[in-house]
């Protein structure tokens, strides 16, 4: 019995989370006729208020803790210097390049090759 009771209240809570972020959506264009500024704080506050209400679900929970562990990885991270950001985006801009003359040339080719089958 107390599982399906979980079961609801995780039901209850995601329904109320998204009808939550629903109003603040519906709001905003209900609203049109006040000030922008009230308008982009009452859908922060009212949204923020519908991804908390999601976040004390089952699933939010697991999403919660995943984001802190991502977070957590994030700062083991070794970023590369300076130098290899350059080095790379030249490796980058020059394969890109090379690709594009290729393709550029293959479709001269097949157009040539098509003009002279067809006429």
């Amino acid at each position: 019995m107390g599982s399906k009771s979980i079961n609801m209240q995780n039901y209850i809570r995601w329904f109320l989370g998204i009808a939550l972020i629903g109003i603040a959506v519906y709001g905003n264009s209900a609203f049109a006729e006040e000030p922008f500024l009230y308008r982009v704080i009452g859908v922060i506050i009212v949204s923020g208020l519908g991804l908390f209400v999601a976040a004390t679900t089952v699933e939010g929970k697991q999403t919660l803790k995943v984001v802190l562990d991502s977070r957590t990885e994030i700062r083991r991270v070794v970023w590369p210097t300076r130098i290899e950001t350059i080095q790379t985006t030249l490796i980058v801009l020059v394969a890109i390049t090379i690709a594009a003359l290729v393709l550029w040339g293959l479709d001269s080719l097949f157009g040539w090759a098509t003009a002279q089958i067809l006429g």
